[in-house]
């Protein structure tokens, strides 16, 4: 990552704390040039980055110490969360699986299905590999999974068809990281800086 392309903000307070609102406008402004492959650009996410109500009050939501999963279970969040975090560390600190539980909250049918169907297809490989869901595997047990998985050739067999599903979740996931103030400061932002031009993130083609 270069930080050489990041411009000092005279007289920004550098600790102060921004908003995913905020945040999201950043993010939003700079991605006509955001080098970011892995979350396309006619992913859900977008559409919720742009919806500020939305945004505000997932805040509150996602910091209550009595939070719960409104969409998914709480089995199908601990794996979800398992993954991501294996996927893009720093995602629990983000809040990734919170954030993307309330996302799919709100989605069409469509999205939800689709996205119970990549985590199931996760899951059940886990358990055909190796007699347990993905959350109940060891570290080095998930690291090998996912690895298998998301270098499967892309040929129309069943290897391939995982591989979407880990690619679907993906999106999920670094849509939701990098829109978080941990994955934004990870890109080169900080409060008293300005992006010249967005610099690419590495993470999405870094991890399995």
């Amino acid at each position: 990552m270069k930080h050489s392309e990041l411009q000092i903000l005279a007289g920004s307070p550098t600790d102060s704390r921004i908003s995913r609102r905020e945040l999201a406008k950043i993010l939003l402004a700079a991605a006509p040039v955001l080098a970011f492959p892995a979350v396309s650009s006619a992913h859900p996410v977008w559409r919720h980055l742009t919806d500020s109500d939305f945004l505000d009050s997932a805040e509150a939501q996602l910091a209550s110490p009595n939070w719960k999963p409104i969409f998914l279970s709480p089995v199908q969040e601990l794996s979800f969360r398992s993954l991501a975090e294996l996927t893009v560390p720093g995602s629990s600190k983000a809040l990734v699986s919170r954030f993307v539980d309330l996302l799919l909250s709100v989605e069409d049918k469509a999205a939800q299905q689709k996205f119970l169907g990549s985590l199931a297809g996760i899951d059940g490989e886990s358990s055909t590999k190796f007699g347990r869901p993905f959350a109940r595997l060891t570290p080095q047990q998930q690291e090998s999974l996912l690895v298998s998985i998301s270098t499967a050739p892309r040929s129309g067999d069943v290897s391939s068809i995982m591989r979407g599903y880990f690619e679907d979740l993906k999106e999920w996931i670094a849509g939701a990281y990098y829109s978080s103030e941990i994955g934004m400061r990870e890109l080169g932002w900080t409060p008293d800086r300005a992006f010249s031009s967005f610099p690419g993130c590495s993470h999405p083609e870094g991890h399995p």
